[in-house]
């Protein structure tokens, strides 16, 4: 049954008390030395990220009774190293969530530009979570330097999304993104998650399709991610598998990952990871890269948090790199 039904057009009432807008954010910056297997030279860096990209939001949710509520989110990735607005001179002004939507009690419907779900499990499925800078799952998957799987930006244009209500712990998504390109149905960007949550079990699947570009919808490339994590008070574990195909060009990758968080003390924490990831292409040999990263994450209030970590980096027939950083967090 669908939930939508018609076009619903309104003047806003200017009697009618506003829904609150939310400013927040997180500010974020680090220092390292780095150096990825198979580059010549390392290089000494003092990034505006992190553990977490740094970003501002607009938010606010109306509502509209019966259970329903209107929202919409409008989020900006900066860099507080340059004062500059995007994570490079490409992002537009709001480059990480731009959307209106419906919140009901049968899910939620969004429209405009969205972060994609499958970065968002990925993030839930290690421990250093979203960061492009130190983890193995990460970086893998979207960095260039490790010579990422994943074609295509963690954030998608054009979305129009469904996430359901939670069913005992089980909910589903769908995003499907639109060009809007004549005589094209766009570049049909679609991905299709699952989430179930029971106690201290978390299990993500993902199955995504991009395409390279709306004038070539024979270029595409699929990827399926599974994975599951565990806290079992004492430490948290994470497992993830990951696979890439490229039609046409034939390349493919498999992506295995493990991950722990221990809490040191009730305000810090340790946090281990590793991923390996094998590349595959016609007439080239395949390429095996081993990525591991070491952090010390420690609370210095409910908002700030200081850290430390260690990146181990060997791609095959490459001699092994390292990066070694240190970096702060606060959020808003």
């Amino acid at each position: 049954m669908s939930i939508w039904t018609g076009v619903v057009q309104a003047q806003p009432a200017p009697s009618a008390p506003s829904a609150p807008i939310q400013l927040y954010g997180l500010v974020g910056t680090y220092i390292a030395e780095s150096k990825v297997s198979g580059v010549p030279r390392g290089s000494v860096v003092l990034g505006g990220g992190g553990l977490m990209t740094s970003f501002w939001g607009l938010r606010a949710k109306e509502d509209l009774g019966g259970g329903y509520a209107a929202v919409f989110v409008l989020e900006s990735f900066f860099r507080p190293n340059t004062g500059q607005l995007g994570r490079n001179a490409t992002d537009g002004l709001f480059s990480r969530n731009a959307y209106l939507g419906f919140t009901s009690p049968y899910g939620i419907f969004r429209l405009g530009e969205q972060t994609t779900h499958t970065y968002l499990n990925q993030i839930l499925l290690n421990p250093f979570g979203s960061s492009v800078v130190f983890s193995p799952l990460v970086v893998q998957s979207y960095t260039a330097a490790y010579n990422n799987t994943v074609v295509g930006d963690t954030v998608w244009d054009n979305v129009a999304s469904y996430e359901s209500a939670s069913y005992r712990g089980l909910t589903g998504t769908v995003q499907y993104g639109v060009s809007g390109a004549s005589g094209h149905q766009g570049k049909d960007n679609l991905g299709l998650h699952l989430n179930y949550e029971n106690g201290p079990l978390q299990v993500a699947l993902s199955a995504q399709r991009v395409r390279m570009a709306v004038n070539l919808p024979n270029v595409q490339q699929y990827l399926y991610l599974a994975g599951a994590t565990y806290n079992a008070n004492f430490a948290k574990f994470y497992a993830a598998m990951q696979t890439t195909n490229t039609t046409t060009t034939e390349v493919g990758s498999h992506t295995y990952e493990l991950g722990l968080s221990i809490p040191a003390t009730p305000t810090a924490a340790v946090l281990v990871e590793w991923a390996r990831t094998t590349q595959s292409a016609p007439k080239e040999k395949d390429s095996i890269r081993n990525t591991a990263s070491v952090g010390y994450d420690y609370y210095l209030s409910k908002r700030t948090d200081v850290y430390a970590v260690y990146s181990y980096d060997k791609l095959s027939g490459k001699p092994s790199g390292s990066t070694y950083g240190v970096g702060m967090r606060h959020t808003f």
